[in-house]
């Protein structure tokens, strides 16, 4: 059994897996946050074999809840009642600054692309950060979890 890690996104949801130890969080990929969200993360948790999910909590600088902590608790909500799993929150505070900083996506591809191709890079990248994002999310519970704090 593992557990699912969650960046929730207006626009992407980046989703993280853990191993079956429960000690380390890999990206997984990106879902639209359209109508098939739930059809796409009951697929996940189907075929991972998901235990339990953890959310990431949006927070500002000064550790306050944001404007999408509101939309972040409805979409736990619906969570709850579409997968009838237990949810945890964790603290995400510049995980996507995080993810960012860790991904290397090479000067010279980035330069060498123009055009359209480099819109499609960008959406790429961006992807790949949620995913990231998620991962780290998922790692600091994990983290907190397994060193009993």
């Amino acid at each position: 059994m593992k557990f699912l890690g969650i960046d929730y996104g207006t626009k992407r949801i980046g989703v993280a897996v853990s191993d079956e130890k429960k000690v380390l969080a890999f990206p997984k990929e990106i879902i639209s946050n359209d109508l098939s969200i739930f059809k796409k993360l009951g697929e996940i948790i189907k075929t991972e074999n998901i235990l339990e999910i953890v959310v990431g909590e949006s927070i500002d600088f000064s550790g306050k809840l944001n404007v999408l902590s509101a939309r972040i608790g409805i979409f736990i909500l619906e969570l709850k009642n579409e997968f009838n799993l237990p949810i945890h929150k964790q603290k995400e505070f510049l995980t996507s600054v995080e993810a960012r900083r860790h991904q290397d996506f090479g000067r010279q591809a980035r330069k060498s692309v123009s055009g359209n191709q480099h819109s499609r890079l960008k959406q790429i990248k961006s992807g790949r950060v949620d995913a990231s994002a998620a991962a780290l999310i998922l790692q600091r519970y994990l983290d907190k979890k397994n060193n009993g704090k």
